[in-house]
């Protein structure tokens, strides 16, 4: 079976074919589109990333096509109606950067609850004073989990670790059986009200802009932390900044901002095309956080880990070898 790789970079490419020993593959670096789907056309499956439009009339150019495995979570770029009246199988990457994200949730509260980035910058200056560092213990203290989808759920293990109380808020209650999990949920004006460390574990949508806003930031229990490690958009700049000035958060930890440009896909930040589109140190050098001490900002860098970025190859070799011997995984349905 004759697979193209689209969109593929150098460091997919020489994981895929060590893994792919055998198979006939061929690797190009742009997406697909009407002027390289000629690459393709004797192709039975192929493998893409989200800068390919898998519309109708590029499809119709691969005739031999029964198969497409998409390296995103994401599926809107490709025709799914088209697929099913084609009898081409689709399947995605359904989730990679569960431990990377919850375990640098707790890089940033541990940075911020024990004074870890000021320490370091004393220490390298020779200063080794420690007014100024005390910090606070996580045991016992309130996690304020903000969604509990597999992230959060895996945050929550996490504070159990530590020995917090977790509190949790979620659209779809039935995501998490709450008493097995030993937490409580609430719903968000509650839980900003009692929590120590509020964290957010939710997509962006037109409910979620701005669910931490300049109206309900006075909600929070003064003093306590704010992480951001889901999407910018989720928290109001404005509300941070109220927050900090009226010294109702005593520290932020964001690896997402607001204005920076619209990831649909954590994998988008390493590709050429994004960095070339996207200006992210001329957007965000003179953010108005960056220069707070109590705020620590980390590029979007959560999901960034080796075993998340080996499991989208691992899944996505899974998928192809999966159709071609008919034990099917993650099929995405229109």
């Amino acid at each position: 079976m004759k697979t193209v790789f689209f969109e593929c970079e150098e460091w997919e490419k020489k994981y895929l074919v060590q893994h792919l020993a055998g198979q006939n593959v061929q690797f190009l670096p742009k997406p697909l589109s009407g002027e390289t789907v000629a690459y393709a056309t004797d192709a039975e499956a192929i493998s893409v990333f989200i800068y390919s439009t898998l519309t109708r009339e590029v499809l119709e150019k691969l005739p031999q096509l029964k198969s497409i495995s998409t390296r995103s979570t994401g599926y809107d770029h490709i025709d799914l109606a088209y697929c099913k009246e084609r009898g081409i199988l689709v399947c995605n990457v359904p989730e990679y950067g569960t431990h990377s994200v919850a375990e640098h949730t707790f890089a940033l509260i541990l940075a911020l609850s024990r004074h870890i980035v000021e320490s370091v910058d004393k220490t390298r200056r020779g200063n080794f004073d420690l007014r100024g560092l005390m910090g606070f213990d996580l045991y016992g203290k309130t996690i304020g989990v903000v969604g509990v989808g597999s992230i959060g759920r895996s945050v929550i293990q996490i504070a159990k670790g530590f020995g917090m109380r977790v509190v949790a808020t979620t659209e779809n209650p039935s995501e998490i059986e709450a008493k097995a999990h030993g937490i409580t949920l609430l719903d968000l004006k509650e839980l900003l009200s009692v929590s120590d460390i509020i964290t957010l574990h939710v997509p962006l949508t037109k409910k979620t802009r701005h669910m931490i806003n300049s109206k309900n930031i006075r909600r929070c229990k003064k003093g306590s932390l704010l992480i951001n490690t889901a999407r910018g958009g989720v928290v109001e700049t404005e509300a941070i900044v109220k927050g900090l000035e009226e010294k109702i958060l005593a520290g932020v930890g964001l690896d997402v901002l607001e204005e920076e440009c619209f990831v649909k896909e954590e994998r988008q930040l390493l590709s050429g095309r994004f960095l070339a589109e996207c200006d992210l140190k001329t957007q965000l050098l003179n953010h108005v956080l960056l220069t707070q001490e109590n705020v620590i900002v980390t590029p979007h860098n959560a999901f960034h880990s080796r075993e998340a970025l080996t499991k989208i190859l691992d899944v996505t070799v899974g998928n192809i070898l999966g159709v071609a011997s008919g034990n099917r995984q993650n099929i995405v349905e229109a």
